[in-house]
């Protein structure tokens, strides 16, 4: 098979004018191309068709684009009225609902319609390109393209593999979307693909902690978003997405995993679910959504006011954490000889308290085996321009050597939330099983190392890559904590990925050559 070459593609095809086509197609309208769009409903077609321009041409009236090049990307998009107008495109790409059949039929038709070196492109999300091809006497011309809402905006795509798929196809769709400013990774066809598989525990420990009542849903995704560094909390971005719909993804991943433990469903979105509580969309999910009523706010310890000042000591690594250490020495806290301690976990002692970072363990146990006070501390992207703090308290620290901790951080800026001895806390535990399924992902060869960390920052914008944040953090910290959740739990959805305890022992891989 002959392959048009990024140069000569000048003619695409979308199928599909809902929220996802309508987006491909202007993406495609904007980099120059003609864009032959169909709709099986008229209707919505023309809808999606008006809302577009409008929406461009309100761009323009607030001087935010240019009259000129908004029209001429309006008219690149052209209104096809059956299948059989596709015959000139080069490259079809179908964003219609998430049916098997429905797919394997229109690419069976097209088959019949367009030339033989046209490439098909599905925008799946969740269906296997593999199934989707099977019935083609050619599959090796199908790949999947799976752009992210608003597919305007968002850099991400993701090109998806079959069993047939050609690897000149893959290249092609590559070089394609690169041309398009996009970001494209790479990965073969599995369930979830990268996102939807690596982010199920961003959703899973905030609704698992939830369950646990470790705090309120505004507390919780505090955690995350406000000390830990995620643009948003879990709950929060559900309510966006939709229970509905993201129930969906992980009961079909889950099933699709043979029901792995590690991408448990939970019981209380099911019962959101059920309730027809479905977030913003139904205006009721973990938040209400009545303009009439307060939004619920996150938990802070009040404010700490002590009658002598605090004595304050520094030691172990602090290399994993600059902007926390740029932090204390901007508070006038000496970091002076602390590179003859690098492999020991980054520790305050405040008054005698001990504040560490988490490892996995409860605070209690670390309190337990040293006979003096401990506080633990939780994971962020950023400590410096992190607004709050997350901490938990061993049960056996009193009253005052627990107001010792909040205060000295409250006196670095921070807000403080204060959890019940959590193990792992909230952000830590995410980040470490996010860090082990993006392992998975590179051990099974879905996806390489680079592209698994770009389709986590650039599809659902996590601070850092995962890998590259295991990597910080190191190894053997990573695989402690999830030990440690795994011993505390009694359960194998925390049980390490064999790459990760190879990495743990000095494992070095070319493809993490630039990691660590």
């Amino acid at each position: 098979m002959t392959l048009p070459t990024t140069s000569t593609i000048t003619t695409i095809a979308v199928i599909g004018a809902g929220t996802m086509g309508i987006g491909i197609a202007q993406v495609a309208a904007t980099a120059g191309l003609t864009v032959l769009l169909f709709d099986i409903n008229q209707d919505v077609l023309t809808r999606s068709l008006d809302t577009m321009r409008q929406r461009l041409r309100k761009r323009v009236e607030q001087g935010k684009a240019e009259s000129k090049t908004i029209e001429t990307l309006i008219t690149n998009i052209h209104v096809a009225q059956h299948l059989s107008e596709l015959s000139s495109a080069q490259l079809v790409i179908e964003a219609v609902a998430e049916k098997l059949a429905i797919k394997q039929s229109i690419f069976g038709e097209l088959e019949a319609i367009c030339h033989k070196s046209t490439i098909f492109a599905s925008n799946t999300s969740s269906l296997s390109i593999t199934a989707i091809g099977c019935q083609l006497k050619h599959p090796e011309r199908l790949a999947g393209l799976h752009f992210f809402n608003p597919a305007p905006v968002m850099k991400l795509v993701e090109v998806i593999r079959g069993l047939e798929t050609s690897p000149e196809v893959i290249e092609q769709l590559k070089a394609l979307t690169l041309s398009w400013g996009k970001v494209p990774v790479i990965c073969r066809s599995t369930p979830g693909f990268i996102v939807n598989r690596v982010a199920r525990p961003f959703y899973a420990e905030t609704l698992r902690a939830l369950e646990e009542q470790v705090g309120s849903p505004a507390t919780l995704d505090s955690v995350l978003r406000d000390a830990g560094g995620f643009a948003m909390g879990p709950l929060q971005l559900t309510d966006l997405i939709g229970h509905d719909v993201n129930y969906a993804v992980t009961e079909s991943v889950f099933q699709a995993f043979g029901y792995d433990p590690r991408f448990q469903t939970s019981l209380m979105q099911l019962e959101l679910v059920q309730a027809g509580h479905f977030g913003r969309k139904s205006k009721q999910g973990f938040y209400h959504y009545d303009d009439n009523k307060p939004q619920p706010t996150a938990s802070f310890a009040a404010k700490v006011h002590l009658n002598h000042p605090q004595t304050v000591k520094v030691r172990g690594d602090w290399q994993i954490f600059p902007e926390f250490a740029q932090l204390l020495s901007e508070n006038g806290i000496s970091l002076e000889g602390l590179a003859q301690q690098p492999n020991q976990s980054p520790t305050l002692l405040v008054n005698d308290v001990i504040i560490m970072l988490t490892n996995g363990e409860l605070a209690s146990f670390h309190a337990q085996r040293s006979g003096q006070a401990v506080v633990l501390f939780d994971l962020s992207a950023n400590y410096l321009s992190a607004s709050a703090i997350t901490l938990t308290c061993a049960t056996q620290n009193n009253t005052q050597q627990n107001q010792h901790a909040i205060a000295f951080f409250q006196s670095l800026g921070k807000n403080v939330i204060v959890l019940p001895d959590y193990p792992a806390l909230l952000t830590m535990r995410t980040v470490a099983m996010l860090c082990n399924e993006a392992l998975d992902v590179v051990n099974k060869g879905v996806a390489t190392v680079q592209d698994t960390d770009n389709a986590m920052r650039f599809g659902v914008n996590y601070p850092k890559g995962p890998l590259t944040w295991g990597a910080q953090l190191g190894w053997p910290r990573m695989l402690s904590v999830l030990e440690q959740l795994a011993q505390f739990y009694g359960d194998s959805r925390y049980r390490p990925n064999p790459l990760l305890r190879q990495l743990a022992a000095g494992y070095q891989s070319l493809s993490f050559k630039e990691l660590l």
